[in-house]
């Protein structure tokens, strides 16, 4: 499993010297960005366009602004491959459970303070549109999505509240606040352009950036 930007005193080959117990530290980060399907998961798709890489271009643009804001992020892939591939350890045939328990898993291997999963919506309604944020049952994760939702609301152009993502699996096994962020609907015409669009990109990095950022914030991060 690879992580972007792990290389802290912990984890860089200068560390080497370091006492034994501090090598063997788990790595740290306030934010996971799980970066939703990838490699023969595709995820949802219009035309010959991909969630998993919408996915992945808006992924590369959070972690850089959250990064030269200050605040240490983690991506748990940074190319077009399969999580499952990694896991070796979950004795199952489906390749999407392992893909699953693979991306919670990681939430438990190192210390974080949250985790937004970033994902792409589609309807048969060609009428649905806007960002959804998903969270679990517990308060922080609503807050959380209520920050992230109300940003992403101020950059569409929408009134969309969070709603309670019970059914998840990613959302009811990691015990970190979480959220899945639904950055729009592919379906649409105008969400498509936005969400393939580098522009449109990293207008929706730097919206679910500041929701992160309110959040950290109240919270005392």
């Amino acid at each position: 499993m690879f992580l972007m930007s792990l290389c802290g005193k912990n984890m860089c080959p200068e560390a080497q010297a370091e006492p034994l117990d501090d090598q063997w530290a788990l790595p740290e980060a306030e934010i996971l960005i799980d970066v939703g399907h990838g490699g023969i998961d595709g995820g949802t798709h219009e035309g010959g366009v991909l969630e998993k890489d919408i996915n992945l271009a808006v992924a590369k643009k959070l972690y850089l602004l959250l990064n030269a804001q200050g605040i240490s992020t983690v991506m748990n892939r940074t190319a077009d491959y399969a999580l499952s591939d990694d896991n070796r350890w979950h004795a199952t045939r489906s390749r999407h459970g392992r893909d699953l328990s693979q991306r919670s898993q990681l939430s438990q291997e190192i210390n974080l303070r949250m985790l937004v999963s970033l994902h792409v919506n589609w309807s048969r309604n060609r009428s649905a549109k806007g960002p959804v944020v998903l969270h679990q049952s517990e308060g922080r994760s609503a807050l959380l999505a209520f920050f992230i939702q109300n940003a992403l609301n101020n950059q569409q152009g929408t009134r969309t509240l969070p709603r309670l993502g019970k059914p998840f699996y990613l959302l009811r096994k990691v015990e970190q606040p979480a959220v899945i962020v639904e950055m729009g609907f592919i379906s649409h015409p105008d969400d498509l352009k936005m969400l393939t669009n580098p522009h449109g990109q990293t207008h929706i990095a730097e919206a679910i950036a500041t929701g992160l950022r309110q959040y950290l914030i109240v919270t005392g991060g």
